[in-house]
């Protein structure tokens, strides 16, 4: 299968000039296998790729602008629906390939695979059916892990335990009464540092918010000058081909006049 882009290398517009650029190198980053079809000077090119976009994939002038991606006779996608793809890891299924073995999208569509079919690692033999050759033992298999030895250590150690436990309260007591005066002591110390913190962390925010802001305006305005430049390169395009229609209607109105005169 091969992969068709098909481009205008002649385009005045710098927004598609970008586009096509970006297409091209992530797919040569990828090395994948394409071609690329010229629309600017091969009118059948032109012809082919407008046909063949999808009536619900084109601008409301019925116009679609390059770049264009196909998988043979196959419509992937424009910029957009490939830009979507490259930043969801999704850029083999979005051209209808396979993605290669270790890729991100592999492994994601492995994990996929596992949640969806709820496969889970067991032990299995040969067969495929899970092992019952592995030796359990009979306590493990009743629920009783301790053997009789260890019961009887456990008993031993509870009643020399009985005899120490009125000395330990006393020194647990003792221990807890200096913990409190030292948490009273150093509770203090801790809020101005506490505050300190909390003011730290409010600038911070404040700071990361203005830089948000500051980037969706960025985001805004290139998004309008692209769009500003696409409308340009629309117009320029339908210049061109009302100039076509207008060259050939002269033409046959030439033809018909030397007939006549003829």
């Amino acid at each position: 299968m091969v992969i068709k882009v098909f481009l205008a290398s002649s385009s005045g517009s710098t927004a598609i000039k970008k586009k096509q650029q970006d297409v091209v190198g992530f797919l040569e980053a990828l090395k994948v296998d394409y071609a690329q079809l010229d629309i600017a000077c091969n009118e059948e090119n032109r012809m082919w790729m407008r046909q063949n976009v999808p009536e619900e994939k084109k601008p409301a002038n019925g116009i679609p602008l390059p770049p264009q991606i196909f998988n043979e006779e196959s419509y992937c996608g424009d910029y957009d629906t490939f830009f979507d793809a490259k930043e969801d890891n999704l850029v083999y299924s979005f051209l209808g390939l396979p993605p290669p073995p270790g890729s991100k999208e592999a492994v994601q569509a492995d994990k996929a695979d596992i949640v969806e079919n709820g496969t889970h690692a067991e032990e299995t033999n040969a067969e495929g059916n899970l092992d019952d050759s592995i030796e359990v033992p009979v306590e493990e298999r009743n629920g009783d892990a301790h053997s009789k030895e260890e019961l009887a250590q456990a008993a031993d150690e509870e009643d020399e335990g009985e005899g120490g436990e009125e000395e330990e309260g006393e020194v647990a007591e003792g221990e807890t009464a200096d913990d409190e005066a030292t948490e009273e002591e150093t509770a203090g110390d801790e809020a101005p540092a506490e505050e300190e913190e909390a003011v730290e962390e409010t600038d911070e925010q404040a700071h990361a918010e203005e830089e948000e802001e500051q980037e969706e305006a960025d985001d805004d305005r290139e998004e309008e000058d692209l769009q500003s430049e696409e409308e340009e390169e629309l117009r320029q395009l339908e210049e061109e081909e009302e100039a076509e229609v207008q060259e050939e209607e002269e033409e046959d109105l030439e033809e018909t006049q030397e007939e006549e005169a003829e």
